[in-house]
């Protein structure tokens, strides 16, 4: 399945904008509470970060 490249800029948008806005907090609980917002594997979050 393709996904829409504007969404994916999105996502990866809204993850590095939250990662910058709650620097304060440890890595782990941040993409845990990512998880839980966008429903996607701590993996995924992890790869997009990475990029």
């Amino acid at each position: 399945m393709k996904r829409n490249t504007n969404l994916l800029e999105k996502r990866k948008d809204f993850v590095k904008g939250y990662i910058n806005n709650n620097q304060e907090k440890q890595m782990k609980l941040i993409v845990a509470e990512l998880s839980e917002r966008l429903f996607l594997s701590e993996r995924t979050i992890y790869n997009i970060i990475n990029q």
